[in-house]
């Protein structure tokens, strides 16, 4: 993304979901969609692993990660991404009774849009009945809509502690 102020190119200020310009000094924050993701930039060089159109730069709560507009979907690095639940369920707190996951899910064939090469289907197993696709080559998970939010919301291990001490 270019600086509204000056045109020049904008950098992703860790940890936040701003850019800032190292030309002008400007910085600016960037609009949520529903979801809470800050869409940044087209990367027409990724496609979306089910639309097959070109995906967006992203952030999620500080988190860099690549979404898309038609489908959003989320590729998400590994490494952040159990912070990543955890700063949303202190965001988005309560948890739900999962609905159980479709073993289906689990035969799906997802290409990774970084190696081309094929995704694990996965049960997460960090909370909650979802079935993910990884990449660990990459590094990076695919979540189709909602799914982030299931793990966000299923009863999770605190839950489980502040339970026993009742």
């Amino acid at each position: 993304m270019n600086c509204p102020a000056c045109g020049a190119p904008m950098h992703l200020i860790a940890g936040s979901d701003s850019l800032a310009c190292d030309f002008c000094k400007s910085v600016h924050v960037v609009e949520k969609n529903d979801d809470g993701v800050a869409l940044l930039d087209e990367t027409p060089e990724q496609m979306c692993p089910v639309c097959a159109i070109p995906l967006w730069s992203a952030t999620l709560d500080g988190v860099a990660m690549h979404y898309c507009k038609y489908c959003r979907g989320m590729l998400i690095p590994m490494e952040p991404f159990v912070g990543l639940v955890e700063t949303m369920r202190c965001l988005h707190p309560g948890s739900q009774i999962p609905s159980p996951a479709d073993p289906a899910e689990l035969r799906r064939k997802v290409d990774c849009p970084l190696c081309r090469h094929r995704m694990d289907a996965h049960f997460y197993y960090g909370g909650g009945s979802v079935v993910i696709d990884g990449c660990d080559a990459c590094s990076v998970n695919w979540l189709d809509a909602g799914e982030l939010m299931r793990v966000v919301h299923a009863p999770h291990h605190a839950d489980a502690e502040e339970a026993e001490s009742y």
